[in-house]
Formats: C-alpha cells, structure tokens, sequence
C-alpha cells in the first residue's frame, strides 16, 4: 500500500505531521480544500530544532487550530520538541516500525504530509511516553544499569591480564574482586609472589580451596600487570561508588512508593534493583495498559503471530522495550532456579517439548502477567507451589509417570488409600 492508498475518511479534519531532523523540522497540515468538495490541503513549513523555534512552530500549529499533531520518535531528536508541544497540543508520538510497510517514495516534505495524513486517518497509535518524574527515574535506572555493567566489563578485563600472568585465580575464586580475591591482588600489587602466602590470605569458604589456590597462583606475575591489576582495581572501585550514589538517588526517588517495591518483591526472581527498574520503565500505573497481555505485549514477551495463506511463519518476539525485557529474563533465570515455585514447574514442564529458550520467554510472559496483576490489584504475588500441575489433574500426572517407568522397563501400581473422617 503506497500513500496515495490511504483511506481519506478522515477522523481529524484538520491534523498535522512533523518530520525531525537533528538542526531542522518539516511539519505539514492537512486541512479540508474549501475550493473542492472531498479534497485537501498542505501546507508545510520548515522550522529548527532551538527551543525558540519549536515555540514558533507552537504558534504557527495553534493559528491553524490542528486537531492531532503525530511525529516519529526519531533518535532522541523528539524529546525536545515533544515537551513543548506537548501540553498544548493532541500530540501522538508513534513508532517509526509501525509505518515503515505503508511508505512509498520517501523525502522530508513527503513524510511530513504522509504522517499529518496517518494522524487524520486514524491510522497510528500513540507511544507510552511517561510523566517527567517517571522518566527522571528511567534515566537513573538505565545509567545504574550501565555503570553495573561497565564494573563487570572491567573486571573481565582484569581476569584476562590474569591469565596473561598463568595465573588460574578466576579457575579457582567465583568472584576474583571479591574479598579473597582482593587481598590476593593487592598482595601480589605490593610485591608478594610466594603462592603459599598469597593462597593463605583467602577467607571464609574460600579458605577450604587453598590447595587449589597454591597451584592456580603459580604464574609470572610482573610490574606490567601490577601496574594494569591496579588500574582495572581503581576502575571497578570507580563504577561501584558511582553505583552506590545512584543507588541514594533512586532510593530518595521513591521513598513514597516503598509499598509497591515490597508488593513487587514478593514475585519470584525480581529483588528490590529490579522492582526500581520495574516502575521506572512502567511509571507503576496499570491503566496504561488495559490487560496484562498488552504489558507482555509492550514489553515484547509474547509469541509472534506471522501467518500468510494459512502458513504459520516465524514467531519470534517483537522489540519492545529492551530495558525491562533484559531484566525479565534475568528474573525468569533466577526464578527457575527455585524448584519448590510453579515458575520452575512450569519451565520443566514445557522445556521438554519446546526447548529451553523458548521456555525461558514463555517463563518472562508469566512474569509480565504477574506484574501487572500485582501492580493493578496492589495485592502480593500468590504462589502456586511446584506440585500445581499435579493438583489440577492428578490423572494426567499419574500417565505421564506410568510412560515414563513404561519406558524404563517397569512396571508401577497405583492403589487408592482409603480417606479415613476427622
């Protein structure tokens, strides 16, 4: 479908589009002919991207009495245009994805016409762009996550001067920036290179692996990786206090809404850092998303749906919003840990037949629907428990574990004890 297909009945008479640039905008309105009956007009002007013109181009749409402004949230280019207008105007903010199969020949002025023309036809739907302190949040949460993230880079990093050394510390220590493994490094910082010294300084239950410690320390420890441990230490320290600062200011951020923290909490496999980045990405109110499945939805956590001609194509997962989809499957890897919760029941269940990582989004979808339940009802999480399955159908569960000895070479019974009345 090319622009010229577009339906022309129209829900907003008079509706304009705003291409963004980097130093420029192009915005079009669209407005009836009063020449011809069933035609329309455009006219586009061009405006930059200051704050002084954005107000000019508030004029300039106010003096045409616009109804629906749409604009695409191109880069980071919107935001400073979308905050002035968009107190003032029906202003629709749309992802660029969702028009990029109904474009035809593309220029700025074309784009600026083909959204004011989307906008009237009702063709788009709004983003969720959340209130300033929410999105105050969001940024805080992202910079924590990357500072977490860098603190972990570094300190690959410093295992690989490690195995430069000969070195097996990271073989050894789960964690070689540990206290174990800090006294270790800065022994060896200041000098120290008897293995037996350097392994003796391990504490807590890293002291049973001192053996083991005494053999990985072996190695050519020299004033060039002294010199880089040290550097890569004092970076990870760096990150850390940076993160440790964020930490205060989120924590400040959201002193009011502890109560949803706690009821977030309480859902397996999201601890208190992830319940931040929870609200932050959410902003914590459910009427933005009318179901649970349209937070899924939004997050990109449900099946694909692709079917032509009766063919069912690829399913895969939509983008959605990377943020707390990344923190989603981290919750649900920590979730199927647990063997006593109906998440890690529900995993074991279906990866027999599916697959663990498509097991493992089905194990998110059922984190984002648990979300939005705990934030819509403000009620904690309920626990199914590991044996759900077992109570809905017990006849099922008996089959499957008679199939099973079956396919072992066994043969097993199963007798009704007689309830006895209390």
């Amino acid at each position: 479908m090319s622009r010229q297909d577009i339906n022309d009945e129209a829900i907003h008479l008079r509706s304009a589009g705003v291409d963004l640039g980097k130093r420029f905008l192009l915005a079009c309105v669209r407005t009836p002919s009063a020449k011809r009956a069933g035609a329309w007009g455009l006219e586009t002007e061009r405006f930059g991207t200051t704050r002084a013109e954005v107000r000019r181009l508030l004029a300039w749409l106010s003096e045409r009495q616009v109804e629906v402004v749409v604009m695409e949230a191109t880069a980071d280019y919107w935001r400073g245009v979308y905050y002035v207008l968009q107190p003032h105007l029906n202003l629709m903010l749309v992802n660029p994805a969702h028009l990029m199969g109904i474009r035809g020949g593309k220029s700025d002025p074309s784009d600026a016409a083909f959204l004011a023309r989307a906008g009237a036809s009702g063709l788009v739907m709004a983003s969720f762009v959340p209130e300033r302190d929410i999105r105050e949040l969001r940024e805080l949460t992202r910079r924590r996550t990357e500072l977490v993230r860098a603190a972990g880079w570094e300190a690959q990093r410093l295992e690989k001067v490690l195995e430069d050394t000969g070195m097996k510390l990271a073989s050894v220590l789960t964690d070689v920036t540990g206290v174990s493994g800090r006294a270790i490094l800065e022994a060896l910082i200041a000098g120290e290179r008897s293995p037996e010294y350097l392994a003796d300084l391990a504490v807590g239950k890293a002291r049973a692996k001192i053996p083991a410690l005494v053999e990985a320390l072996d190695g050519e420890f020299t004033d060039h990786h002294a010199f880089m441990v040290r550097h890569y230490l004092d970076e990870i320290d760096r990150f850390k206090a940076a993160v440790t600062a964020f930490d205060a200011r989120i924590t400040s951020v959201l002193r009011e809404r502890e109560h949803e923290l706690d009821l977030l909490d309480t859902i397996p496999g999201v601890g208190r850092m992830a319940a931040e980045i929870i609200l932050a990405e959410t902003g914590g109110d459910m009427r933005q998303f009318p179901s649970a499945h349209h937070l899924a939805s939004w997050t990109g956590v449900c099946p694909g749906q692709n079917e032509s001609a009766g063919m069912k194509k690829s399913g895969q997962t939509r983008p959605g919003n990377s943020n707390l989809k990344r923190l989603l499957g981290v919750a649900a890897m920590a979730a199927i840990r647990n063997k006593h919760t109906y998440l890690s029941a529900y995993f074991r269940r279906l990866a027999a037949r599916r697959g663990g990582k498509q097991t493992v989004v089905a194990v998110m979808h059922k984190l984002a629907i648990a979300i939005w339940h705990v934030l819509h009802d403000r009620v904690p999480y309920r626990e199914l428990g590991a044996d759900y399955f077992t109570r809905r159908d017990p006849e099922r569960a008996m089959r499957r574990m008679t199939k099973e000895a079956n396919s072992l070479g066994l043969t097993i019974r199963f007798d009704h004890l007689p309830t006895t009345a209390v």
